[in-house]
């Protein structure tokens, strides 16, 4: 996207992370972990204008889950709960053993979209993902398989290399996740990721996030450039300095912000259509 598609009021694709793999309750008392917990906080930010959900799995004591088995009883849940939103599994490598990272995509019905993580990364003091080629080759020709669209997980300007190797083999249109943060995730600041965006192709689509603070500024710079945003309690806790968020209220939030600029809101089939996603309702 572009800014002239941003002129000319291209729809934005809102997405929702409920509740990520790292933190818990200690961090939110409101974070969703539970299946019914995320099938409500999904139904309620389908309602506010997301229009895909990005989903991860809990053990029954709040830790993150990996198997197929845990993402079942998640992706069931949600799809019970929401009318048409677009279901996306994580398949992110942070503290994930590697012969589990395919897990969510074996669900029935598979998922509509994962995430691919583009390399490695280091996040907190003992948190790192290795994210190899081999692994990054393997989970892409599964969602191949399985037809699944792809979102690149670009966590610095150097995992831009890593998913330009793999551009032609995607279908249209290459869908890329721009991510600024702690560690060696990219810096946050708007000059970068201006900087990101003037190195992407012309046909592929973008959505970005900023962790905490840097949510709301760079999100809303997204849609000034054309792309698309995430939003959600994964990413960040905070509506504002001392008042907690919903994941609720983010969404709404960029839905106000995305119509206050002139970008409509995707709707999920509107969503399809941008992204080349395969429905599975």
């Amino acid at each position: 996207m572009t800014y002239e598609e941003y002129l000319d009021g291209k729809p934005v694709v809102i997405t929702a992370a409920l509740t990520g793999g790292i933190q818990g309750k200690e961090a939110h008392p409101d974070l969703p972990e539970t299946p019914a917990e995320i099938a409500e906080a999904a139904a309620a930010v389908e309602d506010a204008g997301a229009a895909v959900v990005h989903l991860h799995a809990r053990r029954d004591n709040g830790e993150r889950a990996f198997s197929t088995e845990r993402f079942q009883g998640v992706t069931d849940a949600v799809r019970d709960a929401t009318d048409d939103v677009i279901v996306q599994h994580s398949t992110g490598g942070t503290a994930a053993p590697d012969a589990l990272r395919a897990e969510p995509l074996r669900t029935d019905p598979t998922p509509e979209m994962a995430s691919l993580d583009m390399g490695p990364m280091n996040r907190g003091r003992r948190l790192t993902s290795e994210n190899t080629r081999d692994t990054i080759d393997g989970l892409h020709a599964e969602m191949r398989e399985r037809g699944i669209k792809p979102e690149l997980e670009v966590f610095n300007n150097g995992h831009l290399n890593e998913a330009f190797r793999i551009l032609d083999d995607l279908d249209e249109p290459p869908y890329l996740n721009l991510i600024f943060g702690p560690g060696t995730l990219a810096p946050p600041s708007p000059a970068n990721l201006q900087r990101m965006v003037d190195q992407l192709p012309e046909h592929a689509e973008f959505n970005v996030i900023g962790f905490g603070p840097h949510q709301l500024p760079l999100t809303t710079q997204s849609l000034i450039l054309g792309g698309h945003v995430r939003v959600g309690l994964e990413d960040n806790s905070y509506l504002r300095k001392g008042e907690l968020a919903t994941n609720e209220a983010l969404v709404a939030r960029a839905a106000r912000i995305a119509e206050e600029l002139g970008r409509p809101v995707a709707t999920p089939a509107e969503a399809r259509d941008l992204l080349g996603v395969e429905s599975r309702r």
